[in-house]
């Protein structure tokens, strides 16, 4: 039984995952109030399927991309019951999690390619970019959006999906081609596979040396005075 944990974005969850699925989860997207819930959201998921730590034989994380600071909670919740049960930590990526996403994969058969986006502030976004056979065919990135960003792609069916899905509105969007989603989030929920094939392999993560994937360094901002 696998324990994951997802905050990378405003989407704060956790999952419990047996023979590759996920059988239970609760999630809350309220902000960034992934400190006060995290903790209080695997507490409530162990109690709710009468399920001890111990009964747990790894531990998962979303690596990022995304939030820096969710990020960091994450990995470090995520550290701390791993080292504290000595159980294995397995990882996972924002964008990948999404591409698995249920209503995402129901569409597999009505679009060329999909365009998992996360927000990476003002005209940036992190995505990747997969084929309909589950295949990354560019790598994860944090790219700037413009005019000429899906030049290349004529005669694709292109799905976007994500956070970042909201910079593409009217402005940038001249395929006919391209079709947007915004409320697909990632979710602890969606990486069963992911972690359940990880475990299998014995692809695990060095719990002390392990850091979260922030694909962009962390640039920290001043709070504006209020007169």
């Amino acid at each position: 039984m696998i324990l994951a944990l997802e905050t990378s974005t405003t989407n704060c969850s956790v999952a419990l995952f047996k023979d590759g699925k996920c059988f239970s989860h609760i999630e809350e997207n309220a902000g960034y109030s992934h400190a006060e819930n995290l903790s209080l959201f695997v507490d409530e998921l162990l109690k709710l399927n009468n399920i001890s730590k111990g009964n747990l034989k790894a531990i998962a994380v979303n690596k990022g991309p995304g939030s820096y600071t969710g990020l960091r909670i994450g990995v470090s919740t995520a550290k701390g019951l791993a080292f504290g049960l000595n159980i294995p930590l397995l990882s996972f990526e924002s964008l990948e999690a999404m591409f698995l996403n249920t209503s995402i994969q129901n569409q597999i058969e009505q679009f060329d390619l999909f365009v998992p986006m996360l927000d990476a502030r003002r005209m940036e976004v992190y995505m990747s970019i997969y084929n309909k056979q589950g295949e990354q065919i560019a790598p994860t990135t944090a790219s700037i959006i413009h005019e000429e960003f899906f030049n290349g792609f004529e005669g694709k069916k292109i799905l976007i999906f994500g956070p970042g899905a909201d910079k593409l509105d009217g402005t940038f969007i001249k395929n006919e081609h391209i079709q947007t989603i915004k409320n697909i989030h990632p979710s602890a929920k969606d990486a069963a596979s992911i972690c359940s094939l990880k475990m299998s392999k014995n692809q695990t993560e060095d719990v002390a040396y392990f850091e979260p994937f922030y694909l962009k360094e962390f640039v920290a901002t001043t709070p504006k005075k209020r007169l």
